[in-house]
């Protein structure tokens, strides 16, 4: 809780992946890999609920082994590639809601974005309550290098441009920044959430990361980029 608003933090964790079978639950320098993400969460000073939606009951044995509340096993309809994080969020809430219990913030935490520091999750509670008159979500942003106006995309044998409409550069350094949206942490209002559908809210701020954050497993050269960046940054033997 934060200025008393009380904060759920949803990590979902489904079964089923086709780029990285058994991902969320594949051992990464020591711990499965939904585990750094859920003790990350439970050092948070502000949450009051960290649980775990997912469809899958070795993922709930896992997350409740590290001290995840796992209340329910997500329906099949919320565990294929259809379904949307909204929803997963949505039906969480919604059993929650059932029990009498509301939130003022709703805080989504990928297991597939590992790469937290200790105070992420705090920070970005903190920057967006100090922020919540003008805004009513905030997501996690990480600088990329391979700038959109250079992106390229095939026309049968050929190329073109992949933003047409996007001025070309020469020159790297002579591009505006470019950020992508990486899973550490997404944070809203939870009725804004649920009215607009989605994180991304017509009030959306930003929050930066470093650099060596700027990853997320989606397949296993993901996951050994990210393993070699924890040894790396984190002296893990």
């Amino acid at each position: 809780m934060i200025n008393g608003k009380s904060i759920i933090a949803i990590i979902p964790a489904r079964g089923g992946s086709k780029g990285l079978p058994g991902k969320n639950i594949r051992e990464i320098c020591g711990k499965p890999l939904i585990a750094w993400t859920i003790e990350k969460a439970l050092m948070s000073r502000y949450l009051d609920v960290v649980m775990v939606s997912t469809d899958c009951p070795e993922i709930a044995d896992v997350a409740e082994c590290y001290r995840a509340s796992v209340p329910f096993l997500r329906p099949r309809e919320l565990a294929n590639d259809t379904a949307s994080s909204h929803d997963v969020v949505s039906h969480a809430l919604d059993h929650y809601r059932e029990s009498g219990q509301d939130f003022a913030y709703t805080i989504l935490l990928e297991p597939t974005s590992p790469l937290r520091e200790d105070d992420d999750i705090d920070r970005v509670i903190e920057a967006l309550d100090n922020n919540s008159k003008e805004f009513d979500s905030i997501v996690t942003l990480g600088q990329v290098g391979e700038h959109p106006s250079i992106m390229k995309r095939f026309v049968g044998a050929g190329i073109e441009p992949f933003c047409l409409d996007m001025k070309q550069t020469a020159r790297r350094q002579d591009n505006a920044p470019a950020y992508f949206p990486y899973g550490v942490a997404y944070l809203a209002k939870t009725e804004n959430m649920l009215e607009e559908k989605t994180f991304y809210l017509k009030r959306c701020m930003g929050f930066p990361i470093q650099r060596y954050q700027n990853y997320e497993i989606d397949d296993i050269y993901d996951f050994l980029c990210i393993e070699s960046v924890m040894k790396f940054e984190w002296k893990i033997a």
